[in-house]
């Protein structure tokens, strides 16, 4: 075990909450952090042209390539739930859509006891973070380190859906970030002209000159060190070696929803029973850390174009391939440019609800799965996905190797409101894709065929078709009940000096893409992790 010093803060994980961490942390020059990430430089040329995530999708050497358990409501299929493994973590591997969930997320995280958690408290933390393209408003910031920025062009598919979605009587929406959420439009991403902007291009490389900050990549954290019940310092594998380093100040886990679980229970920190039935001595007994799962279920629809306009048939001719990388690499603009929904929206289901309970993203290519190849007809793809499941699961050690994946079970269609929830988005979408305005594009439904129409045929197809939507969160919830993991500063229940910063503090999952909320959460624990240390300061002086 090679000593490798003592630093203010060590921070496990340089994902979308770990990157604004080491930025904010180290940004006064005094305080001495220590950045490890399990993978390795964001230099993948892939990462940074946006379209580049379908290549991502199987890549080991940036991707952690996790599978579910079985899932018992979805025909016992075990479905892939890709996580970064870079620099930049998922943001360097993800959509790029940037979309901060509703007001009514964060007021009910409130309600359920995290304090200073509500919209009103995180609106300048988002605005802080934000560089929209638009300019700065009451809803939008124009100076942060992440730009927001529109789709580099529109396309005609994506103005038939917006259209379409208007004559089933939706409004447009051309900012989902603002006033309100409902309606349709197209994502705004982040990138920068044409480029994507992970959490690493965004707030990691302008602080990586600093003498203060020291980053460490192909570091495996394999256990958090205690002195009793407080958090001193990590251990971690790189290579053949095996490395230590002391935190004076604390230590800050932001390996993800899945890997903050998993590193809290091969060091103790845990559902007593799960960690003796696994070979771990349990240090302290915190029964919450690894349970209330939470993830996004998509269900696809595919559908064959009458126009050669998808980008299935840019990628069938050569010219036209040719044509496309050309267009990007002079321009910035095309299909590269696209994030993984090109337009999309927020539907209620029932009109009584009080918010959309649906997001739908649409794109301009079709393919069986995420990560296949495309269809060799004409196609575009539209997908349903429930903002609000009700359906919890974990995430939990196999065994005390920190090397072995867990086993990770998001339980999807546990419930009968979310099967019905389901069924009804993929009923709603299909009225918005069967209206006039879009009809001139649809030569066939392709998947489900038309056929299938009762809500058992639905449900079925829900079953067999649906998958991840990558947004794993919750599995060390904020709050103030037994479950709990943190509390409403993010310090670990009961552990000293150990914090948690990333999406696994959710109480529940947002109504929307998971990244920006995730980079909102580090920066507000930056400002709670600095204003605790001068408290303490203060008192000791």
């Amino acid at each position: 075990m090679r000593d490798f010093g003592r630093f203010d803060y060590i921070i496990v994980g340089a994902g979308s909450a770990g990157c604004v961490l080491a930025n904010r942390l180290s940004e006064s020059g005094r305080l001495r952090v220590l950045l490890l990430e399990a993978g390795g430089s964001d230099a993948n040329p892939w990462i940074h042209i946006p379209l580049g995530y379908g290549k991502l999708f199987r890549d080991k050497s940036v991707n952690w390539l996790y599978e579910t358990e079985p899932q018992a409501e979805l025909n016992n299929r075990r479905i892939i739930q890709p996580r970064g493994k870079v620099l930049g973590g998922s943001s360097s591997i993800n959509g790029l859509i940037y979309m901060r969930g509703q007001r009514e997320d964060y007021d009910q995280w409130r309600q359920m006891g995290a304090v200073g958690w509500s919209y009103d408290d995180v609106l300048p933390y988002f605005r802080r973070a934000e560089r929209q393209c638009r300019g700065g408003d009451a809803h939008h910031g124009d100076a942060g380190p992440l730009p927001v920025s529109d789709q580099s062009e529109p396309h005609p598919l994506c103005d038939a859906f917006i259209a379409a979605a208007q004559e089933a009587g939706f409004p447009r929406n051309d900012d989902f970030n603002g006033a309100t959420q409902e309606g349709a439009g197209y994502y705004q991403t982040t990138s920068r002209r044409g480029l994507r902007v992970s959490a690493a291009v965004a707030y990691l490389n302008p602080a990586k000159r600093r003498a203060n900050l020291t980053i460490v990549t192909r570091a495996h954290a394999t256990r958090i060190v205690f002195d009793g019940r407080a958090a001193i310092g990590v251990e971690w594998r790189r290579g053949d070696s095996m490395f230590s380093a002391k935190a004076e100040g604390e230590v800050i886990l932001s390996a993800g929803a899945i890997g903050t679980p998993h590193l809290m229970q091969i060091s103790g920190a845990g559902p007593a029973p799960l960690l003796r039935a696994r070979g771990v001595t349990p240090l302290h007994d915190l029964p919450g850390v690894g349970e209330n799962l939470q993830d996004h279920l998509q269900v696809r629809l595919v559908f064959e174009c009458a126009k050669p306009i998808t980008f299935n048939d840019d990628l069938r001719s050569p010219l036209r391939t040719m044509a496309v990388g050309l267009r990007f690499l002079l321009t910035r603009k095309g299909p590269l440019t696209v994030s993984a929904g090109y337009a999309g929206g927020f539907f209620r289901t029932d009109r009584a609800l009080a918010s959309p309970d649906i997001q739908v993203h649409f794109i301009n290519f079709s393919t069986s799965k995420m990560g296949d190849a495309l269809h060799r007809f004409s196609g575009f793809t539209a997908s349903s996905c429930q903002l609000r499941p009700q359906s919890r699961g974990f995430v939990r050690l196999k065994s005390p190797d920190p090397f072995a994946a867990p086993a990770i079970d998001p339980n999807y269609l546990a419930t009968d409101a979310d099967r019905r929830t389901n069924i009804a988005g993929v009923r709603l979408l299909r009225d918005i894709l069967r209206r006039p305005a879009i009809a001139p594009f649809v030569k066939a439904e392709r998947e489900p065929p038309p056929s299938i129409e009762s809500d058992a045929e639905i449900l079925d197809y829900c079953r067999g078709a649906g998958s991840s939507l990558y947004h794993p969160t919750c599995t060390a919830r904020m709050g103030e009940d037994a479950l709990a993991v943190v509390d409403s500063r993010l310090r670990v229940r009961g552990l000293a000096k150990l914090r948690v910063v990333d999406g696994s503090i959710m109480p529940f999952v947002i109504s929307g893409n998971t990244h920006a909320a995730i980079v909102m959460i580090g920066e507000k624990a930056a400002d709670m992790i600095l204003e605790d240390a001068r408290r303490a300061t203060a008192r000791a002086a």
